[in-house]
Formats: C-alpha cells, sequence, structure tokens
C-alpha cells in the first residue's frame, strides 16, 4: 500500500500501518527512560525511535510480546536473525533445538520454547525432536511459524479434525480466540507423531483452509502456494505440508525478510564490516591484540541492556549491522 494514496481511508492507513501502536510504544519508552532519552531532545527521541523501526532495528533485546505485535516486527526479528547468525550457515555447523533456542533468547530474552520446538518439528518431522539442523533449514522453517504462528494454529486445529474422522462439513473454522485454547506443543507430542504418518486429503484439507482464509483477520500465506503444496501428494501430514511451505521461494518473497536461500550465505555489506574488524585486530599492537578487541566487543555488548529499546544512541552505535551478535557466536 502506497503512503502517498489519498485514495485509502485514514482509518484503514492507520490500521494497516501499526503507526499508532509504534506511537504509544515510543510514548511509554519515552516515559520509563525520561531522564536518558530527554538528555538528546525528544525531537531527536522520536527521530531516532521511527528510524529505528524503518530500519528494523527496532526489536533487539524487547519482549516477545513486542517482536511478535506487528507484521513488519516478526519480519524484522527474522532478518535480524538471519544477520546475526549467518556465519554459523556459512561454517556449516549442525544446531540443536536447545542452541537454536539459546541463539533467539540472545535477541529476545523471553523468547518461548515452544515456538523453537514448532519450528524444529517442521524440519525434523518424524525424526527425533534433538537431532540436529543446518541453519538455513531452520532459518526458513522459523520464519514460516513465527510469522504465520496464529493461521498455522488455526491449520493444525483443522487437520486434527479431520484426522478423527469428520467431514470438512463439520470441521469447525478456528477463530482467533479458538486458537489460543490449543493443547500445548508437549502435550501432544505423541498423539501427533502417530497421526502425522497417516495424514489427510490434501483436496479436502485444501477445501477447508480456503473456507479458513475467507474469514481469518491474521496473515496468512498465498493461497495459490498452499494450493500448489498440497497438489503434490496423495496424502498430506501437517508437518509435511508446512515444510512444503517453507521451502515455497514465493512464500518467503512474501514475507521479503530473507533472500532467496541460493543467496542466504551471501550479504557484501555484511562480509565488508567483518573485514574491516579482521584487519582492525590483525594491526593491533601487542601479542593479546585479538584477545583484547573481541573482549572489548563483548564488553560493549554487555552495557546494551535487554530492557531498553535500541533507538537509544549508544546502542545504535554498537549494533548497526548485528556484526557483534554474528562475532559472539562464531567464537561459540
Amino acid at each position: 500500500m502506497s503512503r502517498f494514496n489519498c485514495a485509502v481511508p485514514v482509518d484503514e492507513y492507520l490500521a494497516d500501518s501499526n503507526v499508532l501502536f509504534y506511537l504509544s510504544d515510543a510514548v511509554t519508552q519515552l516515559l520509563e527512560h525520561k531522564e536518558e532519552y530527554t538528555q538528546f531532545g525528544v525531537i531527536r527521541y522520536f527521530a531516532e525511535y521511527f528510524s529505528s523501526v524503518k530500519n528494523s532495528n527496532h526489536i533487539l533485546f524487547r519482549e516477545y510480546n513486542y517482536i511478535r505485535a506487528t507484521p513488519h516486527n516478526r519480519a524484522s526479528f527474522i532478518r535480524v536473525l538471519w544477520r546475526c547468525y549467518r556465519q554459523i550457515g556459512k561454517s556449516g555447523d549442525l544446531l540443536s533445538m536447545l542452541e537454536y533456542r539459546s541463539l533467539l533468547q540472545l535477541l529476545c530474552p523471553d523468547f518461548p520454547a515452544e515456538m523453537v520446538q514448532s519450528a524444529a518439528r517442521i524440519v525434523l518431522m518424524d525424526d527425533a525432536i534433538d537431532c540436529l539442523m543446518s541453519f538455513s533449514d531452520f532459518l526458513y522453517a522459523f520464519q514460516l511459524q513465527f510469522y504465520y504462528q496464529e493461521f498455522l494454529d488455526s491449520v493444525l486445529m483443522i487437520y486434527q479434525d479431520l484426522l478423527s474422522g469428520k467431514s470438512p462439513n463439520t470441521v469447525i473454522v478456528p477463530t482467533s480466540t479458538s486458537i489460543e485454547q490449543l493443547p500445548s506443543v508437549a502435550a501432544e507430542d505423541n498423539d501427533r507423531e502417530e497421526q502425522q504418518q497417516d495424514g489427510v486429503e490434501p483436496s479436502t484439507l485444501a477445501q477447508c483452509i480456503d473456507a479458513l482464509c475467507d474469514r481469518f483477520k491474521h496473515s496468512h500465506p498465498p493461497r495459490s502456494c498452499m494450493r500448489e503444496a498440497l497438489e503434490q501428494t496423495d496424502k498430506v501430514s501437517y508437518y509435511s505440508f508446512l515444510m512444503s511451505l517453507a521451502k515455497h521461494e514465493a512464500i518467503n518473497q512474501t514475507i521479503g525478510a530473507l533472500p532467496s536461500k541460493a543467496e542466504l550465505l551471501i550479504d557484501p555489506e555484511m562480509d565488508q564490516e567483518l573485514d574491516k574488524l579482521i584487519a582492525q585486530i590483525s594491526v593491533s599492537p601487542g601479542s593479546n591484540s585479538s584477545g583484547s578487541a573481541v573482549g572489548g566487543l563483548k564488553e560493549v555488548q554487555r552495557k546494551a541492556s535487554p530492557r531498553r529499546n535500541i533507538h537509544h544512541r549508544r546502542k545504535m552505535e554498537v549494533e548497526s549491522d548485528g556484526s557483534t551478535e554474528e562475532t559472539d557466536s562464531s567464537e561459540n
């Protein structure tokens, strides 16, 4: 939607852009830290806050309810996750679900384990949940699960109804309130592992998903992509369906947070910054120069309080492109 399209009603534009949400958060942050922020001037504070929102830096170290509050916040968090830990993919390291959870909690301290486990199940499907995963596989699965969480929860409810033998006419299409009553992932593990081996008729599931899209208030993947994924097999399980969606390039482009899989590990801008950092370390005087430089980076990172917003001037200087977080992750 163009911000200059005068044909769009004001209320609709405000709702779609979430301007009031960000304005409210900016005021709340200002009141909570007014002694710290007002020394730079209120006008400058708001300018830096909305600049950080535009540049997708605003979600770092914020609480989980904030990073999932808007589609822009979710896409921003996915992009920051990629930029901070891209080096893991370049090195070819395989990590467990618990290790990915730890990495996520470095960016969002209260990030829930259930979300990480759901993303891991998309990758592992029938395998044990403690198997190792590549960074690219986990990242695209996480993107799908995190960005479309409410929709996927509703699809799961429909899938379970179909597995229980209900006809499409008697399947209850979930609402935004009913998905909150979903059983926890852990409680459903055993049943789900048995059920996903059988699967349901793709055409039946597609019919129910179409009905869901007609009334769903949250974001959902393009219908054409979901139909394409369901046409690939005679029987479809919940997690095989999600894996097909996670690999779908059109869905990746719709979200707009990650590059294509072929370009996932390519980031010339970040590589240039890393080369500069390595060059600075290599020319530093003293035998322990590299340790001192890295230690200095860690010390600066410790000063960035998880409770404060990234639009703070000093924190923006530390975080600018995610290079410090990536350096720490590569050391681990």
